[in-house]
């Protein structure tokens, strides 16, 4: 059974892929899925293998599958550019249009795709209030009220056995939770990266869901794992 945290007096769950469940509200959030980033790339002449919106589409079913969540928020970036609703393909766009129309479906504005997702149903809007938590696309720093957000694709780097690895994470402070990217092909920014601190004041600390383990990493000090 996936560990839960304590964030505002809600109890989240952090899940492996990237996604966060919020039993409370029947909800599953996810930030910057970036579809249609390999068709961006490709117009550019980078050619990436033209999978990635299926993929993450594919991750997010399954979520939603294992949650049981009727109810999704997007968290900004969910299309590369706004020119991505145009370019999926027809079995993506009946996917995603049918999930829009069956679930509650909150899409927040990013700063790569603005409203665009608009034309695939639910909801828009550039930050909501769920509860007691802000959704927005970029962590506001000014703001203290606890607040759940995407846009810097969080990472952590880890020394485990004299190997270096990297795994997506959470970054927490005391009235902040960032999410990492779920889109296939997203990468990420290390979370001791100064771009961090700037955003979310306070001490950070990196959460990896492992299996049934909530592993934190206190990113303003040596990495040192402990499950909870």
């Amino acid at each position: 059974m996936a560990v839960s945290l304590s964030f505002a007096g809600e109890a989240l769950v952090p899940l492996p892929c990237g996604a966060l469940h919020w039993p409370a509200q029947g909800a599953l959030l996810v930030a910057d899925l970036h579809f249609e980033k390999a068709s961006a790339f490709a117009r550019r002449g980078w050619l990436l293998p033209p999978y990635d919106s299926e993929e993450t589409l594919a991750r997010l079913i399954d979520a939603l599958e294992r949650t049981g969540a009727t109810r999704v928020f997007c968290l900004g970036d969910s299309f590369h550019d706004g020119g991505g609703p145009e370019r999926l393909g027809t079995a993506a766009r009946a996917t995603l249009q049918a999930l829009t129309r069956s679930l509650d479906w909150l899409w927040i504005t990013g700063n790569h795709d603005d409203s665009a997702a608009a034309a695939l149903g639910g909801r828009v809007m550039r930050e909501a209030r769920i509860g007691p938590l802000m959704l927005r696309h970029e962590a506001e720093p000014e703001d203290d009220a606890p607040e759940l957000s995407g846009h810097f694709h969080p990472k952590v780097s880890i020394h485990i056995r004299h190997r270096r690895i990297s795994r997506r994470c959470f970054a927490l402070t005391a009235s902040k939770l960032v999410l990492p990217a779920y889109g296939a092909f997203t990468g990420g920014l290390e979370v001791s990266d100064p771009a961090f601190a700037a955003a979310l004041p306070g001490p950070i600390t990196a959460l990896v869901a492992e299996g049934e383990r909530l592993l934190r990493f206190p990113v303003t000090a040596a990495p040192q794992a402990r499950a909870g």
